[in-house]
């Protein structure tokens, strides 16, 4: 994990055999057929999982992409194996960074959903990260209870990833969720037991935050396609302040993460943290 490259000229050649172009979703993402999770992808009983520097990448920077899969949202992870992602990952080391190593999450509601957390593994080839990408189960599901389970994607970098970003260098990686509703406030411990296989206690929404920020620079791209993500904006405004980035289209995703990152190892290289130079982002 984390010992290849990402190779553009390789990827557009295997996407143009695979045929993510014209490929639907259903064709592309292969559990939706199954109606299951894979199992690489069940968190329950994961220990850790880590990014590593290598002689390939000596300085990675840890990346973690949490994408609501739910009904609303479900289209992205398609848009991202179509052209998102190589967008993303070329834009990120055209931009100075090098060393990216990227982990997927899929993000449900532990409320509703028989998968509200899947879980990838931070890779940096764009084999790996096409394989991790397409596993990935399109659950469609959310309910009306007022949110998703965002919060997971805090409960599982803070608890379960080793970096050695954090543990050689004391930098921190940095943790995006993307969709469009509130977040949930209550991560009990029932839940955690049944997605986890343990569960040592209940956690508000600003524990588990408070605990991820230790280890991680916090984002949410809230996509504001309809009414509800809009009222949702003022809740996650107000929890992450300019760490909430609204967007309308969401093919403007790739570049809204790439100008986090790059901004982010520019300034930690420069020693100006604190400027973040996001003048070609929209905010509502």
């Amino acid at each position: 994990m984390g010992s290849t490259r990402y190779d553009i000229d390789a990827r557009f050649d295997r996407a143009r055999k695979e045929g993510y172009g014209f490929k639907s979703a259903g064709e592309i993402f292969t559990q939706n057929a199954k109606g299951m999770a894979h199992e690489s992808m069940n968190p329950n009983g994961i220990s850790f999982r880590e990014s590593r520097d290598s002689e390939v990448h000596p300085n990675s920077v840890p990346i973690i992409l949490g994408l609501d899969v739910t009904g609303s949202m479900g289209h992205i992870p398609h848009e991202l194996i179509k052209e998102g992602l190589p967008k993303l990952m070329g834009g990120i080391i055209q931009g100075g960074v090098p060393d990216p190593a990227l982990l997927f999450l899929g993000i449900g509601d532990h409320e509703c959903d028989r998968y509200p957390l899947q879980v990838g593994q931070f890779e940096s080839g764009d084999e790996e990260l096409d394989m991790w990408l397409t596993r990935t189960y399109i659950e469609s599901g959310g309910g009306g209870n007022a949110g998703e389970s965002y919060l997971l994607a805090w409960y599982f970098a803070a608890f379960h990833t080793r970096t050695d970003a954090f543990e050689k260098r004391n930098e921190k990686g940095i943790l995006f969720t993307v969709g469009d509703e509130p977040f949930l406030r209550t991560l009990p411990a029932s839940a955690i037991m049944e997605i986890m296989g343990k569960g040592e206690r209940t956690y508000s929404h600003f524990d588990l935050l408070e605990e991820a920020q230790k280890r991680y620079e916090v984002y949410h791209i809230n996509v504001l396609h309809s009414d509800q993500a809009k009222r949702a904006s003022m809740g996650w405004i107000e929890l992450l302040g300019q760490n909430c980035l609204n967007i309308k289209d969401h093919r403007e995703i790739p570049e809204v993460i790439k100008n986090v990152i790059c901004n982010t190892y520019k300034n930690k290289t420069l020693g100006t943290a604190g400027s973040r130079g996001f003048d070609n982002i929209q905010m509502f």
